[in-house]
């Protein structure tokens, strides 16, 4: 019986059996340890971070005494729930995401951790923005929307539909409603400008033959 431990792209936590390829956590625990089982919350902290599978040799129980281990299929996708770079396990990567946030809000100093934790979480807890269909074609590679129920990427040029198994071409009709009801921007707005300032995310295998 999968744990309900999987992140889909717009935040929410599901019990599905296809493994992702990144994890991370929302800054604590949000689950029974005896049953496994979600309690109501879904974050413990502001810090909601996306960490490597594997890391130091440390082995840890899923859903045991610690923090509640989230999974990704990639880093799109927890950018796009609202999660950002760990700056332990992944301290390269968190550095060219807080330099990249700098340039994108034009900054005079980078940013602190606590600083970008707490844009990033009024901006996931508050109204999604709704953008136009005229808006669409200038999203960053790897922003995230939602029309109607897809969920739905750029990259290079071509939007690719998400589920929790991975990637696959778009289907057209999947933005032919968007000139009615406009696309919910799923990616939190300050990491979008951190992807057009040029942070490049992980993605997922299929990206690359959908």
């Amino acid at each position: 019986m999968p744990l309900t431990n999987r992140v889909s792209a717009d935040g929410g936590l599901h019990a599905v059996a296809a493994r992702g390829t990144m994890m991370g956590n929302r800054g604590g625990r949000l689950h029974d340890p005896q049953t496994q089982t979600l309690g109501r919350a879904r974050w413990r902290s502001r810090a909601w971070i996306c960490c490597v599978l594997e890391f130091r040799g440390r082995k840890r129980q899923v859903m045991g005494e610690g923090y509640t281990e989230l999974f990704f299929l990639d880093e799109v996708s927890a950018m796009a729930a609202g999660h950002r770079p760990c700056f332990e396990c992944r301290r390269a990567d968190a550095l060219r995401y807080r330099e990249a946030w700098q340039r994108g809000q034009g900054l005079s100093a980078p940013p602190s951790a606590p600083e970008m934790d707490r844009q990033l979480h009024g901006e996931r807890t508050g109204e999604r923005p709704v953008l136009a269909l005229g808006d669409l074609a200038r999203l960053p590679d790897g922003a995230m929307v939602r029309v109607g129920e897809t969920m739905l990427t750029r990259r290079e040029g071509r939007w690719l539909a998400w589920s929790f198994a991975g990637y696959r071409p778009a289907d057209p009709s999947a933005l032919a409603g968007a000139p009615e009801t406009g696309a919910e921007l799923l990616t939190p707005p300050a990491s979008v400008a951190v992807l057009a300032a040029g942070f490049r995310p992980l993605w997922h295998d299929s990206a690359e033959s959908a």
